[in-house]
């Protein structure tokens, strides 16, 4: 699978991991906070300008925001028919601000790096037995090595329908999509099983 992580030295590499992820989360929180469009536009702009800044390869950005930018787009219309051309505007820019700044983050960080500082992060909750750092911190790794998977098995069965002269049918699409993300599912699962990891906690 590819990796979502783009080598650099760009002053957002060198920037500790715990720091960008804290700006991501203030970031969404501010932007659920407000419905102003002269706030939220500004904010999708300049995000993508710091992701353009980056100067990641053109052709993997457009695979990983291609999906996003239709659900977006589906989204907003829906949004837009239920409660106006406003409130459609808004759900448009408000998502694509954060799922571009979320994108910035996960080119300009190793996975690494991330987990270490959400456990390390997360490590006060767990020794009070509140949090499992480690359980939390499998839980978002998972999650980072499945998003590029999806969207590549997404890839193939477009390309694999197209081969065949099929046009796009969400049904046709989606089966073969969900049953080799389960496939998937089962091979990591069984992997972390044969490794006995997480770890058992003390009382557990």
């Amino acid at each position: 699978m590819t990796p979502l992580y783009f080598p650099g030295d760009s002053v957002l590499h060198r920037a500790p991991a715990g720091v960008k992820l804290l700006a991501l989360a203030g970031l969404g929180t501010a932007l659920f906070l407000t419905t102003a469009l002269w706030i939220l536009v500004p904010a999708a702009v300049v995000a993508a300008a710091v992701l353009a800044a980056l100067r990641p390869p053109r052709e993997r950005v457009r695979r990983q925001l291609a999906g996003v930018a239709v659900l977006i787009a589906v989204v907003a219309v829906l949004a837009a028919l239920s409660s106006g051309l406003h409130h459609g505007a808004v759900v448009a820019s408000r998502f694509s601000a954060l799922v571009v700044a979320a994108l910035v983050v996960t080119l300009s960080t190793r996975s690494a790096d991330m987990l270490e500082a959400i456990e390390r992060a997360l490590a006060p909750l767990d020794r009070r037995g509140l949090v499992d750092a480690a359980r939390v911190s499998l839980a978002v790794s998972l999650v980072l090595r499945f998003v590029p998977g999806i969207l590549g098995h997404y890839r193939e069965v477009r390309e694999a329908q197209a081969a065949r002269g099929l046009d796009a049918n969400p049904l046709a699409l989606i089966v073969p999509l969900v049953v080799r993300t389960l496939k998937d599912a089962d091979d990591v699962a069984a992997a972390i099983e044969a490794r006995g990891f997480p770890p058992a906690r003390a009382g557990d």
